[in-house]
């Protein structure tokens, strides 16, 4: 078992170094563990060349099996051994993906007083505007806006945003105050990297016509202080852009059109049963997010 959870930590992280840092072992202890287990096979999982390795065919396919088979494992084991004889007490490790801008606003305090009401449970939390793959990179559970495209992932809805059109008050000033998706075209918006602007700005239904993004930026925080400072309009999600609407230095654009519900939900891997770490955290953040979203201002 040491071995393979040493396996799939390489595949995961990419490099022997990382992985010794993630088990907190030497590296000399991960070179061997490899060795060992490529002995055991009799196959090699790691081509080296340069103080670099690359998974070979096998070591793929091994890490495509094992992972989920793995996750099983542990699940089923701590079920066992932290799930009955009245013990409330959980332990193990909880490792948990979230959008980045998102959770460094709004998770950070909220996953701060879960792991203080659980001292015992180790969390790995890995915060990144890319959607991970739960299995293969070794995530109980992450926490996804708007529509999952996974569906074979369970999923338990925590609360609802929406896309805000929005630009600062001096650049309307400058360029006017669009009424209308077809009066985009004579203005600069602000591009989304993991996105196009027609998906960004497609409301139900209404396609806008091409639009021009002088500016393409891969985070939301990051689009939103542009915005600010006057270089374009934005079309962002409530969480990013409340206060700063609240206070001002925003302006909410076409406000009389519907624009795209965002759920943001929990998600993870199937597992039966479910695991009582996982089902207590997605619990608390239910809790946690009753009664809406903690960014609206009234």
């Amino acid at each position: 078992m040491d071995e393979i959870e040493t396996f799939l930590a390489v595949m995961e992280l990419g490099t022997i170094t990382a992985a010794a840092a993630r088990l907190n072992l030497s590296k000399s202890v991960i070179s061997k563990r490899i060795s060992d287990l490529e002995l055991t096979l009799a196959t090699a999982l790691f081509r080296r060349n340069a103080g670099r390795i690359t998974p070979t065919e096998a070591a793929q396919m091994l890490d495509g099996r094992l992972r989920p088979a793995l996750a099983e494992l542990t699940a089923a084991t701590e079920g066992a051994a932290w799930g009955g004889a009245g013990d409330d007490i959980l332990r193990g490790t909880l490792s948990i993906a979230a959008p980045m801008s998102f959770g460094t606003l709004y998770l950070s305090p909220i996953i701060a007083r879960f792991a203080a009401q659980n001292p015992e449970l180790h969390l790995r939390l890995d915060y990144d505007d890319r959607a991970r793959d739960l299995l293969h990179d070794g995530f109980d559970v992450a926490i996804r806006i708007g529509q999952l495209r996974d569906t074979a992932l369970m999923q338990r809805k925590l609360c609802e945003d929406e896309t805000i059109p929005c630009a600062s008050p001096a650049y309307l000033d400058r360029n006017g105050r669009p009424t209308s998706l077809a009066e985009l075209r004579d203005h600069q918006v602000i591009g989304y990297n993991h996105m196009s602007n027609a998906q960004l700005w497609t409301l139900h239904g209404n396609v806008p016509p091409p639009l021009h993004s002088r500016l393409t930026l891969n985070n939301g925080e990051a689009i939103r202080d542009m915005a600010i400072e006057g270089l374009g309009i934005a079309i962002l999600p409530g969480f990013l852009v409340a206060a700063a609407i609240f206070h001002g230095v925003l302006e909410r654009i076409l406000p009389g059109m519907e624009t795209r519900r965002l759920p943001i939900a929990a998600v993870w891997p199937p597992v039966t049963p479910m695991p009582p770490k996982l089902r207590h955290f997605v619990d608390h953040l239910l809790v946690e997010l009753d009664g809406g979203q903690p960014w609206k201002f009234h």
